[in-house]
Order: structure tokens, then C-alpha cells, then sequence
């Protein structure tokens, strides 16, 4: 009888479990300041709107990534006290 393949596996795992976490003193890795540590953010929206976003971010010359960072920066920024 054969074995089925064996699955994928880590290569290596670190050997301090704090360092599996990202520290916000960490080196710079070359990002401005605000990319150096990113999230995703996903939303539901229509494919109508969709469009039209995609259609602003192409007539604007940049992403739609970079359209909706800017406008989401624009309407909830820092404010005195804010945790960044």
C-alpha cells in the first residue's frame, strides 16, 4: 500500500515565540513610515460601486489601494490622544 502525500509543513518555526510578533520598535524595511506595518481591511460592496471606485483611482493616476488610504486618512485622522 502507498501513503498518501504528506502535507505541506512550516520549514522552520522561530525558536522565541516573541519574536513571531511585530514589534512597533522593529528596523525600518525601507516603507515610509505609515506602510511599514500594514492591515487589510475588507468590505462588502456592490460591483457597481466598484466600478466607479476603480474608475476614480484610474482617472486620479494611482490605485485604488492609494485612493481609498488617503480618503479613509482624510476622514479618520489622528487626533490628540489616538492610539496610532
Amino acid at each position: 500500500m502507498t501513503r498518501p502525500p504528506a502535507k505541506a509543513r512550516f520549514v522552520s518555526r522561530p525558536g522565541d515565540p516573541d519574536s513571531w510578533i511585530r514589534a512597533a520598535d522593529a528596523p525600518p524595511t525601507g516603507k515610509d513610515d505609515g506602510a511599514a506595518f500594514t492591515a487589510r481591511l475588507t468590505i462588502d460592496i456592490t460591483p457597481e460601486l466598484r466600478g466607479r471606485i476603480k474608475i476614480a483611482a484610474f482617472r486620479r493616476g494611482i490605485t485604488v489601494a492609494a485612493m481609498l488610504r488617503e480618503l479613509l486618512d482624510g476622514e479618520f485622522s489622528p487626533t490628540e490622544g489616538d492610539q496610532p
